[in-house]
């Protein structure tokens, strides 16, 4: 039986599937608010060769670029990472062929592209070993709900830590500080979903874009 192609990526085609091409973003999200190159190399302070080679994908922007850029252009940082996508009523996900956003030290699918859970995100996180989400606690809206999957992944919610290993969850009022780490020596594989009550609130920027983390 001969083999099925996986699909092309809906915004570069010669990116594997689910990669998603930040310098060809952030060309659209420019072009699509009339700036030039010089224009936006001005209004965030950046270099015009290091846009340059960001958008025609020479170089990986580091997180602090990407917020100098995400600034400029007034848009969330996570818009670097999104597609359009119309609304769902279902979404079925074949394993690698996910909208997929890759941090320094793992990486994080949307595994409800086109489909929210009234407002919440679901998320399939991968994190090297020793990976955290930094210094400063987490807060935001809502609640939030992790349920590892493979490794030993560390929270702390107000002080109190959890140590999560397969099969454990652990859900809590997002407004309590938190913050989190792979605390094992290998991969973790967790699922996250994050489900703020605010439609303003962005608590994944919160999570993933943090000092210690690039995109």
């Amino acid at each position: 039986m001969a083999k099925r192609s996986l699909p092309k990526n809906p915004i570069t085609p010669d990116l594997p599937p689910g990669e998603i091409d930040v310098g060809s973003r952030l060309r659209a999200l420019r072009t699509g608010r009339g700036l030039s190159m010089r224009t936006l190399a001005e209004t965030s302070g950046l270099n015009v060769n290091t846009l340059s080679l960001i958008e025609n994908q020479r170089s990986s922007p580091s997180v602090s670029t990407l917020q100098q850029l995400a600034l400029a252009l007034n848009v969330p940082l996570t818009a670097f990472f999104e597609f359009e996508i119309p609304e769902k009523q279902v979404v079925f996900q074949k394993a690698g062929q996910r909208p997929r956003a890759a941090f320094s030290h793992g990486t994080m699918e949307d595994l409800g592209a086109g489909l929210t859970l009234h407002g919440g995100q679901p998320l399939l996180v991968v994190l090297e070993p020793q990976a955290s989400s930094g210094r400063m606690p987490i807060v935001h809206t809502g609640h939030e709900f992790v349920f590892c999957l493979e490794g030993r992944l560390e929270y702390i919610v107000e002080r109190q830590g959890y140590m999560l290993e397969v099969g454990d969850s652990l859900i809590f009022k997002a407004h309590l500080p938190h913050s989190w780490r792979n605390a094992g020596k290998t991969l973790t594989r967790s699922l996250l979903i994050i489900c703020p009550t605010d439609e303003n609130d962005r608590p994944t920027e919160k999570h993933f874009s943090s000092g210690n983390v690039s995109l």
